[in-house]
């Protein structure tokens, strides 16, 4: 005869088990904070840090209120803008743009420039996204910012989104005309994580769209040390870095990376690691980024 185990019951063991499944997740993510932070003490500066885990949405953030400068972060955003515009039909990825030397400003990274030093020819919207994103191009990314209406159109796309603790401010050019312009363009680390959620959801962009800006995040050659440092090569690591130099006493401005992890256990992790106002060296720095990554990564991997 089989004993029919009374409601009450099944009540009670079924709470006990969820208190002690909770208890055990928040000593799992107190662990991990933990980790996170003795890893940031590294080196000097401002360290911040934000994680989710894509599909439970579980949250972890280090000095969530700071505005960090982005760098070259913001043109993550910036692609997004461009693509909203693509899927409005506003402009084609196929579009030709006509480059000429005026387009162009001294002292600055940008393989387009280098690969079309005379300017004059035709590059389009997608090429641009592409030198933008994947290779960081400063002129390129001027030439998107003007094509998609300024950097308060690509704020405004990007707040309209709903992600609002972020400023750009100020395009390439203008950065680089200084050592303060670089702090008008700042996100809170949640924000980023924000922005890479919904990426990630497809809640803004087609689907085409979506899996073109995956793949150029991908394709990035820049960054190898930071969010993919010390990761095994079964990760998938879409990601957009950002650099600042160094001003005369020795301190950057800001380095970071941002992006997100595909582990092999299928789990999606969004990770945000800026370090600003730092005299630590860029390789060490990088190091910071990369047992961060390591550690998130390891952590996921595991549950």
């Amino acid at each position: 005869m089989n004993q029919r185990v009374p409601v009450k019951a099944l009540s009670v063991s079924s709470l006990l088990f969820s208190i002690l499944f909770s208890t055990s997740v928040f000593a799992q993510n107190a662990a991990l904070k933990t980790k996170l932070e003795t890893i940031s003490k590294g080196i000097d500066g401002k360290v911040g840090v934000a994680v989710m885990d894509l599909k439970s949405r579980e949250t972890l953030i280090l000095n969530e209120k700071h505005k960090f400068p982005m760098q070259s972060v913001f043109k993550f955003p910036l692609a997004m803008a461009v693509l909203d515009l693509v899927d409005k039909k506003k402009l084609s990825l196929d579009q030709k743009v006509h480059i000429t030397k005026k387009d162009y400003f001294a002292k600055t990274h940008s393989p387009m420039r280098d690969k079309y030093p005379d300017g004059e020819v035709d590059v389009t919207v997608g090429e641009l996204l592409a030198y933008s994103v994947s290779t960081s191009d400063n002129i390129a990314c001027d030439i998107l910012f003007r094509l998609a209406g300024g950097t308060k159109a690509v704020n405004d796309y990007v707040h309209g989104s709903g992600v609002k603790n972020i400023a750009i401010v100020a395009n390439e050019e203008e950065m680089h005309s200084g050592w303060e312009p670089q702090y008008k363009n700042w996100c809170e680390p949640g924000a980023m994580l924000q922005l890479l959620d919904i990426f990630y959801q497809g809640k803004k962009l087609s689907k085409t769209s979506t899996d073109f800006l995956w793949k150029i995040l991908i394709d990035g050659p820049t960054g190898l040390k930071r969010i993919k440092g010390e990761l095994p090569t079964n990760i998938t690591v879409a990601h957009k870095t950002g650099t600042s130099g160094a001003n005369e006493h020795g301190m950057m401005g800001g380095l970071n990376d941002v992006g997100i992890m595909k582990l092999p256990n299928g789990k999606n992790i969004a990770i945000v690691v800026y370090i600003s106002d730092t005299h630590a060296k860029s390789e060490e720095a990088e190091l910071v980024i990369a047992k961060t990554a390591k550690a998130v990564a390891d952590h996921y991997s595991t549950k």
